[in-house]
């Protein structure tokens, strides 16, 4: 069988290529597949962006299902699966900097399917629960995934299986926003935001270097960005060392981001199906200068409604000509309520050089850039906003009032 080189839905555009979503069991546009013979192969893994305010994300998966209708119901024919038997339980924590979970592999009707169903179990009344989480210094809690246990969780996506190749993709399970924290109650929702990348072989679509170890923590987060949209992130290991995997072909900004230093740039870091970018030169390191520690928060709302949105909120920062994205969360879905974290200080900015020998970052000279960031809010049905912040002064309280719908 002859591996599939690149997946070609996901080459033509490296936004395009990671389909960001909220997973859910609601419809999507109707999409007519073309046909094709033959058979081809499906095969899955799961991986998982930095999480925040955790010890433990846990889920169980019983299988993935793929159809060639973007409407299919449950019960419609059609569907291929992939069938974990027995479930597997997997702590998304242990999926960062590289590693991946395998789900397993089916044989399939060539052609190009369009709808993935990610289905998980349910849990039980007494722990270890199927879903859960460990909140930083807590108890295991029940995840409650409500819309997983029926129909399972639903993406749309644009899959191409070659007959007699190797479809080869990662399901990259957001961690860190797809866990909703329900007020004071101590539970917590999943809404799970997953991203389908492809996979392939040959040491490509794979981005390494090294933070410095003083700041190889669990809340510093390294992210190959573009337009300020992260498109894979990680947490460093104890080293230091990083690996961003997969990563669809293009053209980045490498983002480092940790409590206590100013933001860190890297532009035009190249991305390959066929060879590994070393983003830091070998025995160097990335190590960003301190910085003054900020907050900038507040409550999310709707004019003229006691609803709470469950909104994304994102720290937005220019860093020379670049937009990058500081820190994201969502907001308390009970509360309202929303942090995130910042620097005060200027961001420093180098450009990647496939043959340079030592790093160089310098400091951006314009004040503004040290301290003011623009919030980016988005809720599903609500026109999103952008909200400056000066953190010169201190922490910032910035209200989120979406107009109604």
């Amino acid at each position: 069988m002859n591996l599939h080189p690149l997946l070609r839905p996901f080459a033509a555009n490296a936004m395009l290529a990671a389909v960001t979503l909220l997973a859910a069991c609601g419809g999507g546009s109707s999409t007519t597949s073309g046909s094709a013979t033959g058979q081809g192969t499906l095969r899955v893994a799961l991986t998982d962006a930095p999480s925040c305010g955790f010890d433990e994300v846990n889920v169980t998966v019983e299988k993935v299902r793929v159809h060639r209708s973007s409407t299919a119901a449950d019960a419609d024919a059609g569907w291929s699966e992939v069938v974990l038997n027995p479930a597997r339980r997997v702590n998304l924590l242990d999926l960062t900097n590289g590693v991946l979970a395998e789900l397993g592999q089916t044989e399939l009707p060539a052609g190009i399917y369009t709808q993935l169903r990610l289905q998980l179990a349910s849990n039980g009344s007494t722990g270890p629960y199927a879903n859960s989480v460990v909140p930083t210094g807590g108890t295991e809690t029940p995840l409650d995934t409500p819309s997983a246990q029926q129909s399972g969780l639903k993406m749309n996506v644009n899959l191409t299986v070659a007959a007699n190749e190797l479809a080869d993709v990662v399901l990259d399970f957001d961690a860190c926003k797809s866990v909703v924290t329900r007020g004071a109650s101590g539970r917590y929702n999943l809404k799970p935001v997953v991203t389908v990348l492809p996979r392939v072989r040959l040491d490509g679509l794979v981005a390494e270097g090294m933070v410095a170890p003083a700041i190889a923590l669990p809340t510093t987060t390294v992210s190959l960005q573009n337009a300020g949209v992260p498109v894979r992130s990680t947490v460093p290991d104890a080293s230091g060392r990083f690996v961003l995997y997969p990563v669809p072909a293009g053209t980045y900004d490498l983002v480092v981001s940790a409590d206590g230093r100013v933001t860190a740039v890297m532009t035009g870091v190249p991305i390959s199906d066929s060879s590994r970018t070393f983003a830091t030169p070998t025995g160097t390191a990335i190590d960003p200068p301190a910085g003054t520690p900020r907050s900038i928060g507040g409550v999310v709302s709707i004019t003229g409604s006691t609803t709470i949105p469950l909104a994304t909120m994102r720290a937005l920062q220019t860093v020379a000509t670049s937009t990058v994205e500081r820190h994201s969360a969502t907001n308390d879905v009970v509360t309202g309520s929303y942090a995130l974290k910042v620097v005060a200080g200027a961001p420093v900015t180098s450009a990647y050089s496939a043959g340079a020998t030592t790093l160089s970052f310098v400091a951006d000279p314009t004040a503004d850039h040290a301290v003011k960031y623009q919030v980016a809010a988005s809720a599903d049905g609500l026109l999103a906003l952008s909200l400056p912040a000066d953190v010169t002064a201190g922490d910032v309280a910035l209200p989120v009032v979406f107009a109604a719908p």
